[in-house]
């Protein structure tokens, strides 16, 4: 019994050793840096009307187009990665002649974590759907709104269809992220999909599959290409897109 104990001390020693390397890896390389707050002592200034939410968080807004009570059509756009209320693109570039025309008035938020939102470490796809109620409830936009989701917005979007289908007038989802693993999908046509994007890319959507907790690190390393779309790399844009962007 006593050389089992001494024969299992040295690989016990070992396997400590090893995972607090890697929990030491992980706390300094792999998990990004605490958030500094908005309006907490060395954290950015609040300069965004913000809703307090039932578990205490705060989430910012910005309206645009038509006053809430004038507009026939009320709209929520739900902003992509790496932006924020104020990339409401769609709210931004419509002519004020086709806002009255249309009568919209729309409002974009920062989701949890992003700009002067506060994050919430306990989010899921089902938390980020009461937030957006909350905030339509807040504003009175009625019993029924429009949600518009672009980019990695569509995740939020599909989970409004999920979560609260008696809550939309209209669901629109602009240049939606793909699940190529989505089961639904025709193999061919996810496969086709999945080989038309660059090999970084490809790369990029296999981690956020099969490791998520790798994300923060893959797009920060620097030895060799991450996602173009989180390294704003627009290589990958048409040439209108180019000209545009």
């Amino acid at each position: 019994m006593t050389w089992i104990r001494n024969s299992l001390f040295p690989s016990s020693v070992i396997i400590i050793v090893v995972g607090v390397i890697i929990a030491l890896t992980y706390q300094s390389i792999l998990k990004p840096p605490p958030p500094k707050l908005c309006g907490s002592p060395g954290g950015p200034p609040i300069t965004a009307p913000r809703l307090k939410l039932r578990d205490g968080r705060n989430l910012a807004y910005k309206e645009h187009g038509l006053p809430r009570k004038k507009a026939n059509h009320k709209i929520i756009f739900i902003h992509g990665s790496d932006s924020c209320r104020h990339d409401a693109v769609f709210a931004t570039l419509l002519s004020p002649d086709l806002v009255d025309e249309l009568s919209v008035y729309m409002v974009s938020f920062d989701k949890p974590g992003y700009g002067e939102s506060d994050p919430d470490p306990n989010r899921t796809p089902k938390s980020l759907v009461l937030d957006i109620e909350e905030l339509a409830d807040y504003l009175s936009l009625g019993s029924k709104f429009y949600v518009l989701g672009y980019s990695m917005g569509e995740q939020a979007t599909w989970g409004c269809l999920k979560y609260i289908p008696h809550r939309l007038a209209g669901v629109t989802l602009v240049s939606p992220v793909v699940n190529y693993w989505w089961k639904n999908l025709p193999l061919n046509v996810s496969t086709e999909g999945f080989n038309l994007q660059p090999k970084r890319n490809q790369w990029a959507v296999r981690v956020a599959h099969y490791a998520p907790w790798l994300i923060y690190w893959w797009n920060t390393q620097n030895w060799f290409s991450g996602s173009s779309v989180a390294n704003r790399d627009h290589s990958i844009l048409s040439k209108a897109d180019k000209v545009r962007s």
